[in-house]
């Protein structure tokens, strides 16, 4: 369901622009009914009232949560069952954040990605997305909202966007607390400087070989790092939220001293942060984890160069909560299910 048809229902009950606002308000910040002044009750209008309950119970159905993996770093992965059978994952995030997903499967088939390997399935509407956010709110405090999971956003943009819009305006985030994570794609940076609710930017960059980013991200757009890099530093420069540049660590494939002298040549001076992640291995793909004290080696270093670097870790990894594993595991056994993928073959093959 759209946001737009949410709205819909709400004008087919005799809602007028205030009554609308506000009953948005309380669904999206998961608020309760008798919750703020004036009372609901008296205030709007009578049909709209007596329907409150089940229209309520109707948008937090459109996403259901079918399991819940808590993690010793304060994070939790969660499944959520969608209304036509299909799966997604969010994560509830240390810090007060959550990280939703914008499709079900996606077609930039990742190579060291889990959900990349089902190919894309079907689009999550804006609807679907705001309502993860709704059940993360009636888990936990939520205050960032980060569109990392499964799927390209990119590949979703219309309704990316209509969501974000609505979290940064009656969701009641600040729009530099919504997070939108793309591989990068020349028409969401121009759908980006011209929404009306401007989020921070996250660039999954992965490597300063193009060549390299073409094996890593085989089906993602043909824009080379430089190419890529220049976009997200114009609009961290026009919106004054710095890029965070994401860099998954891949053991012999993308930690190099090479490869981190071309990293200081590519993001030296520019406005952002270097995320190093570690990845979260997954059974199956050919791609180990980097020892933990070599990678915080590297994010000193490259900080000491002037790329201003993080080394972060997957949330969740002691439950194996990387994107789409909780899809899949769920989904073994089930007829038509896929298992433990095959990887691809690849012309590199990372370090003992």
């Amino acid at each position: 369901m759209q946001i737009s048809a949410l709205r819909q229902q709400l004008r087919a009950l005799g809602a007028k622009p205030a009554h609308e606002a506000r009953v948005l308000r309380h669904w999206a910040r998961a608020l309760p009914l008798d919750q703020g002044k004036p009372p609901l009750a008296g205030w709007l209008p009578a049909p709209l009232l007596a329907a409150l309950p089940e229209l309520l119970a109707q948008w937090n159905s459109q996403v259901q949560l079918r399991g819940e993996h808590p993690a010793d770093d304060g994070a939790a992965r969660l499944l959520l069952g969608l209304q036509d059978g299909q799966t997604v994952e969010s994560v509830l995030l240390p810090r007060e954040g959550v990280c939703v997903s914008s499709q079900v499967g996606c077609a930039v088939g990742c190579a060291f990605c889990m959900t990349g390997t089902e190919g894309l399935i079907r689009q999550v509407t804006s609807g679907e997305m705001v309502a993860q956010v709704v059940l993360a709110r009636q888990l936990r405090p939520v205050r960032k909202v980060v569109f990392m999971g499964m799927g390209e956003p990119s590949h979703n943009l219309a309704n990316v966007l209509e969501a974000i819009e609505f979290l940064g305006t009656e969701g009641g985030l600040a729009h530099k607390q919504l997070v939108f994570s793309t591989v990068g794609d020349e028409r969401a940076f121009e759908a980006l400087h011209a929404a009306p609710v401007k989020p921070a930017l996250a660039l999954s960059l992965h490597t300063t070989r193009p060549e390299l980013r073409e094996q890593l991200l085989p089906r993602a757009p043909r824009l080379t790092p430089q190419q890529l890099v220049e976009l997200a530093d114009a609009y961290a420069r026009a919106t004054g939220y710095p890029i965070q540049y994401q860099w998954t660590l891949l053991r012999g494939v993308n930690d190099s001293a090479e490869e981190m002298d071309a990293v200081v040549r590519l993001l030296a001076g520019r406005y952002g942060l270097l995320n190093l992640i570690l990845y979260n291995e997954v059974d199956g793909l050919p791609f180990d984890r980097p020892d933990p004290a070599a990678a915080q080696a590297l994010a000193r270093a490259l900080t000491q160069r002037g790329v201003l670097t993080k080394l972060r870790d997957s949330a969740g990894q002691d439950v194996e909560g990387g994107c789409g594993q909780l899809r899949a595991r769920e989904a073994v056994g089930r007829p038509g299910a896929k298992r433990t993928p095959t990887a691809q073959p690849i012309s590199f093959q990372p370090r003992p």
